[in-house]
């Protein structure tokens, strides 16, 4: 499986503990489970990418908060391209992975899961991110 790939499955988790706010540990392991024909580095990395958004969400999130319009909130964003940022801002800050591979799995992301006007939203939103480090 590759790098893509997994990430998609690790951004259906994310977006599956967006909406179900409780016992993450819970819906991890559930997902896990039901996704058997993962090997065990990918299930390493789903685990190591939502345990760490989980740890690391109060940062994750203040970030993005900083870079939205003054007339928006966080709340305003649609689970879906949450999940997706979550993920890219996670990868860009935590394992490291260079910010233009990063920016560039977020908008395929956002190109195959959602609105029309989300891959530019996103890239907006990392790209100002990038621009604070």
């Amino acid at each position: 499986m590759n790098r893509s790939t997994r990430r998609e499955l690790a951004f259906k988790l994310i977006y599956s503990l967006e909406i179900q706010k409780d016992n993450p540990e819970e819906i991890i392991q559930i997902f896990l489970e039901n996704n058997v024909n993962a090997s065990n580095e990918t299930k390493e990395y789903i685990k190591n990418i939502s345990n760490g958004i989980i740890t690391n969400k109060e940062i994750i999130e203040e970030k993005i908060i900083k870079n939205l319009k003054k007339d928006w909130s966080i709340s305003r964003i649609s689970k879906i391209d949450l999940a997706i940022l979550k993920i890219a801002i996670y990868e860009i800050e935590y394992n490291e992975l260079p910010f233009k591979v990063a920016i560039n799995e977020a908008v395929e992301l956002a190109k195959k899961y959602s609105e029309s006007q989300s891959p530019a939203f996103i890239n907006g939103i990392l790209a100002n991110i990038i621009k604070e480090n």
